[in-house]
């Protein structure tokens, strides 16, 4: 049976280029962190170890491509990782410069004026936002004050003009369902976990913006020691726009 939800995990692995080996994978408190010859990569690191891990043994030492796969695992820690492998052989600046992303805000040349936004995950979302918009909600698996359960999804989202999507919904696998309830809304995935992969564009979403690292050292520590703070201080984020 077509399964697209299950083709859009297997577009991210297609994307991964052979060759790559993993050499080291890295758990912090926030972040999954994975390193390859080419590249350093990042994933929200997601609680949830409930079902046995598709890799015992764990990822490092595996073919890139292989371990990849551990993004469709629902051991969740695991698919952390998974992701992070992902953004290690896709978020180098060589490959942003050849897919024509452009530097810069996942909302540059968003207009908010008189729109309902919603933000998957709890975060601030670009400067001018809530000033402009009409409505803006946020939708969150841990709600803060103020903010909406994620089941309240299913009800909110079909009323939507502008839907921000963190990276982590990758991992958590709602993704998916998510594009499928705003079909008419202006769609962007962003975050550290979110992979440079045009296919992302094939399933509904306008625009994807990832973290390219370029400070390895300085994001290894960050995750080992569980510093607080962002990690885009490490790189610089990079987006992709549908038919720009």
């Amino acid at each position: 049976m077509f399964n697209e939800k299950l083709c859009l995990y297997d577009d991210l692995l297609a994307a991964v280029p052979a060759g790559l080996t993993v050499d080291a994978v890295r758990y912090g408190e926030r972040w999954a962190m994975a390193e390859t010859a080419d590249g350093t990569g990042l994933g929200m690191f997601t609680a949830g170890h409930s079902v046995a891990p598709l890799f015992p043994e764990g990822l490092a030492g595996l073919p890139a491509r292989e371990a990849a796969a551990a993004l469709k695992s629902w051991h969740l820690e695991e698919a952390s990782a998974g992701a992070a492998v992902i953004n290690a052989a896709l978020n180098t600046r060589g490959r942003a410069a050849a897919l024509g992303c452009g530097s810069g805000h996942y909302a540059d040349g968003v207009d908010f004026r008189g729109k309902t936004v919603a933000l998957i995950g709890h975060m601030n979302g670009p400067k001018g936002m809530r000033e402009a918009a009409k409505r803006v909600y946020i939708l969150e698996r841990a709600p803060q004050e103020g903010d909406y359960p994620d089941s309240a999804c299913d009800w909110l989202l079909p009323g939507c003009d502008i839907v921000i999507i963190s990276g982590s919904t990758l991992i958590n696998k709602t993704l998916p369902h998510l594009l499928e309830l705003c079909p008419q809304a202006c769609t962007i995935l962003t975050g550290p976990t979110v992979p440079l992969c045009p296919a992302l564009l094939d399933y509904g979403l306008d625009r994807i913006s990832g973290l390219v690292v370029e400070d390895r050292e300085g994001l290894r520590r960050h995750v080992s020691e569980r510093l607080h703070g962002s990690p885009y201080v490490y790189g610089q984020p990079f987006v992709l726009v549908k038919d720009a």
